[in-house]
């Protein structure tokens, strides 16, 4: 499936979310990260991010596709983050 992750967190805890989502998705900008991921590690990263952030005040959302065949992405300005920056 396909994701588009974004997040508001605190800022101590910023890095360890951005290191930890890198590590599934690819980073598209500040607090957006977005790729292909398996139902299964989907499931390791919402575990992951959830012993991170703190239910009171971060949020992390996440859309799921079924697929990336219907979507189309315009940018204007600068590109930021890519598949290229995969740790």
């Amino acid at each position: 499936m396909f994701v588009i992750l974004v997040y508001d967190v605190g800022v101590k805890r910023v890095n360890k979310v951005l290191k930890t989502c890198r590590r599934y998705l690819h980073w598209v900008q500040n607090s957006v990260l977005e790729g292909d991921i398996t139902e299964a590690n989907l499931i390791k990263l919402k575990t992951e991010l959830k012993s991170i952030i703190n239910d009171n005040e971060d949020s992390v959302i996440i859309y799921k596709f079924r697929t990336k065949k219907y979507h189309n992405i315009e940018t204007l300005g600068i590109k930021k983050g890519g598949e290229e920056n995969i740790l």
